[in-house]
């Protein structure tokens, strides 16, 4: 039996453990939830029997930890995805792509995965909408809408849902979006990150002009250090917006040669189109605040291991075809270029003194 805490067991009573529509508790003991895991993620290999043992054991006494949508979905027989967050396609500037976005997101929120937009590709508030001889109302009143939809699912039944949104700084609606959240209620299913450039730094540091612009035209110029102290200020006062070194993930992006990154997943962690957060801890003797100490293991020891059930979850992970198809491949690349110890060491967190 597991040794935890009070609030752990309570964590995982209320968000991992498997329940029958009466409420009624199919996972018994914490070691009921991992042997769940365990068989799921085994299910696809040549020798489920083997691996079943084999990924219990990564699991036994915490040593390896998948990510929440795994420990809650796998195993469970719900239409639920096994990735925790994901980082949505470009957002076309027109009413029915727009609409068409929104139900992407909705579906993806109902089976469980956080989601992550960048609404830079919106027309700002006032811009002519030709076609119908209207003013656009600009990426803000959008966002108000993915916000409604979001408190309107339950994300899988279980967990409100988490939203990313991003805006370039150069948009002309920028500060409006580091504004928002001073309104009390509007924009709380969201977080917000401005997508700082190099060229903003820049100005900021010379102290030059900048320009809000959207399609070849300028809207605005406005010192540098005065949109930069406005999204500080911000900050300090209410937490939000964060800010997102674009540039600089473009240019240390592996995969820059096929993708251009745009935003990140709800957490602001991962810029990538799915993302699993899993825990690995090195096993060894307690340290003084009860840390584990890490001993000197051969490259690849635990990460071999762990790499495994994340292949096989990216395998499982549910969702619609496409998704699945789309996050494979990207994955898929990502674990036959560093191999699968390396892709262990990437993709699991290791806790260390």
């Amino acid at each position: 039996m597991a040794l935890v805490g009070s609030i752990s067991q309570r964590i995982w009573d209320m968000k991992y453990r498997l329940r029958a529509p009466s409420g009624e508790a199919l996972d018994k003991t914490i070691e009921d939830t991992w042997r769940r895991v365990a068989t799921a993620l085994a299910a696809p290999e040549h020798d489920p029997a083997l691996w079943r043992e084999r990924f219990y054991q990564a699991m036994t006494d915490f040593k390896f930890l998948p990510a929440g949508r795994v420990v809650a979905g796998a195993g469970s027989s719900r239409s639920v995805t096994l990735f925790n967050c994901f980082v949505m396609g470009t957002i076309p500037d027109d009413m029915g792509g727009i609409f068409a976005h929104l139900r992407e997101a909705a579906l993806t929120m109902q089976q469980g995965g956080g989601i992550g937009y960048d609404f830079s590709t919106l027309r700002p508030r006032g811009a002519p909408v030709k076609g119908v001889g209207a003013d656009a109302s600009g990426p803000l009143s959008f966002m108000d809408v993915w916000d409604a939809m979001c408190r309107t699912i339950m994300s899988a039944g279980y967990r409100r849902g988490a939203m990313m949104a991003t805006l370039r700084c150069d948009h002309p609606d920028i500060e409006d979006f580091i504004e928002a959240k001073r309104e009390p209620g509007r924009l709380r299913m969201f977080n917000l990150s401005v997508l700082v450039s190099d060229a903003l730094m820049k100005a900021v540091e010379e102290n030059a002009p900048w320009e809000l612009s959207f399609g070849g035209t300028v809207w605005k110029v406005l010192p540098a250090r005065e949109l930069w102290d406005k999204i500080m200020r911000a900050t300090y006062a209410y937490a939000e917006p964060g800010v997102i070194f674009i540039d600089r993930i473009n240019r240390r992006n592996n995969l820059s040669y096929c993708e251009t990154i745009t935003a990140t997943n709800p957490c602001g962690e991962q810029p990538l189109r799915q993302c699993h957060r899993h825990l690995a801890v090195p096993s060894g003797p307690a340290t003084g605040g009860g840390a584990p100490e890490a001993p000197h293991r051969p490259r690849g020891h635990r990460p071999r291991r762990c790499a495994d059930p994340l292949r096989a979850a990216l395998w499982l992970g549910g969702g619609r075809r496409g998704d699945r198809k789309l996050a494979r491949r990207d994955t898929a690349r990502g674990l036959s270029r560093l191999g699968r110890a390396r892709s262990g060491e990437r993709l699991v967190s290791a806790v260390r003194p």
